[in-house]
């Protein structure tokens, strides 16, 4: 946990940017995997983290805005838990850890809540993702636990991600932490890779370097020679002479902090003229738009940008055509670069998307654009220092995709059909991503920048 005094600051911004009423805030039960003393590995609820910092199973927070009173609510554990986890920090300790004096048994939150919503006040919660606390707020609330996400308050929801979107110098120091282990594995996937290895035993790996570092990974690891899927897990594979490994992974820091990073390498050992030529278009458009990454600029403007440079790139290359913003107005580049160029990291490494990715991301001033590939943008909204976010543009080449495109003649003029199928269709695809910190007039990468440039790629594989 970081100091009390952190804790018992964020609660009193909360309340700040809240009207009046109670703030009920859930933290994660454990969750059994096959039966139920066999759990998943336990992760605390992120906002909960926020506000009150216990990595513990089985607590409640109440915020109540009017009295200026902060309450834990949960259960000292008994013999039998002793027996076999041996001996617990005291919930009043563990509250004390937190800034807050006020300690209650977790069922007395059902008085609690029946005596507010008997006065009138108004109960503020946010969107559960979990079964188990959808249904513990029916329980509390009365509200059917598949209405419950309805109910949530828009109201908390704002307040939640206009706090947590800005990083302070503690959470700074977590990612960094997360990156750093990010960065033994990515260095670790590079020196095992190779023609005849299974791409578990490289996945299995470097998922243990993230255990091994402090914590679980930030996400399920994607390591795939068919990095054309976008999210591929399945690491079945043998990799082959000539294909390409794309690794997108990142860790957890003991306090959950998350990074998340991306390298493509070739499985040979060194790229071919054809894999090293869109290889630089990628890593122009990292490159080009962290340059352009700063406050006061929507990171949907910079997403268009990357999109130019892919789309210019891929001109050069003859596998696009015509004038290069009207192909992006258009939408062709998206056959190749069909998602956003990043979102937010922090608790979690799609940041608060567990509150709705539409209040994460955007605002009144800035909406999503309804075409296929920005539609993905998960971030689009003006930047501000203290932002942590992922960048990471892409070249794919999906052959479903390509296939549908073509034969419905979709934006024909702009892309050069003939040479993409006789020349690239089985190239697979290439993403590059770096975690950014936006800074009071520009930005920087967080943690030492993993391995990118091709020449010193081709020299950490040749090492081994």
């Amino acid at each position: 946990m970081f100091n009390s005094q952190v804790y018992k600051t964020r609660r009193q911004k909360l309340k700040s940017a809240m009207s009046s009423g109670l703030i009920l805030i859930t933290g994660n039960p454990e969750s059994p995997v096959n039966y139920p003393d066999n759990g998943y590995h336990f992760r605390q609820d992120s906002d909960f983290l926020y506000f009150f910092g216990i990595d513990q199973p089985g607590f409640l927070g109440l915020i109540d805005i009017d009295n200026d009173t902060d309450t834990i609510f949960a259960n000292d554990v008994d013999i039998e838990d002793i027996i076999w986890m041996g001996p617990q920090p005291a919930v009043a300790d563990l509250a004390k850890k937190c800034g807050i004096d006020n300690t209650k048994p977790f069922n007395a939150i059902f008085e609690s809540i029946a005596t507010a919503i008997k006065a009138g006040r108004k109960i503020h919660f946010i969107p559960a993702y979990r079964a188990e606390n959808k249904i513990l707020l029916q329980q509390i609330t009365g509200i059917s636990a598949d209405r419950v996400r309805d109910y949530a308050s828009l109201e908390l929801i704002n307040a939640i991600v206009s706090l947590r979107e800005v990083k302070d110098d503690f959470e700074i120091e977590e990612i960094e932490k997360a990156c750093a282990i990010g960065y033994n594995m990515h260095v670790t996937a590079m020196k095992m890779c190779k023609p005849g290895v299974v791409e578990q035993e490289i996945a299995g790996t470097i998922e243990g370097i993230s255990l091994s570092g402090g914590n679980i990974p930030s996400f399920p690891i994607i390591l795939s020679q068919n990095g054309e899927t976008l999210h591929n897990h399945n690491h079945n594979n043998k990799l082959q002479a000539g294909k390409l490994m794309l690794t997108d992974c990142g860790s957890e820091s003991p306090l959950h902090y998350a990074s998340d990073n991306t390298r493509t390498i070739p499985v040979s050992g060194k790229f071919t003229e054809k894999q090293r030529g869109i290889y630089n278009i990628v890593l122009s458009a990292l490159d080009g738009t962290i340059a352009l990454t700063k406050p006061g600029i929507t990171y949907q403007s910079i997403h268009l940008e990357a999109a130019k440079i892919i789309t210019k790139g891929l001109i050069e290359l003859g596998l696009m055509k015509g004038d290069v913003d009207a192909a992006v107005k258009a939408g062709a580049h998206a056959m190749f670069f069909p998602h956003g160029l990043g979102h937010q990291m922090g608790l979690d490494v799609h940041d608060m998307e567990g509150l709705g990715q539409i209040h994460v991301g955007y605002d009144a001033e800035t909406r999503p654009i309804d075409q296929f590939g920005t539609a993905y943008l998960r971030l689009g909204k003006k930047l501000k220092k203290g932002f942590v976010i992922t960048n990471e543009p892409g070249i794919y080449f999906i052959p479903a995709l390509i296939d549908k495109w073509e034969k419905e003649g979709i934006n024909k003029e702009f892309i050069n059909f003939d040479k993409v199928n006789a020349e690239y269709r089985d190239f697979g695809g290439i993403r590059l991503e770096d975690d950014i910190l936006v800074t009071e007039d520009g930005c920087r990468i967080l943690g030492e920048r993993i391995p990118i440039y091709p020449d010193d790629i081709e020299k950490i594989m040749s090492e081994n």
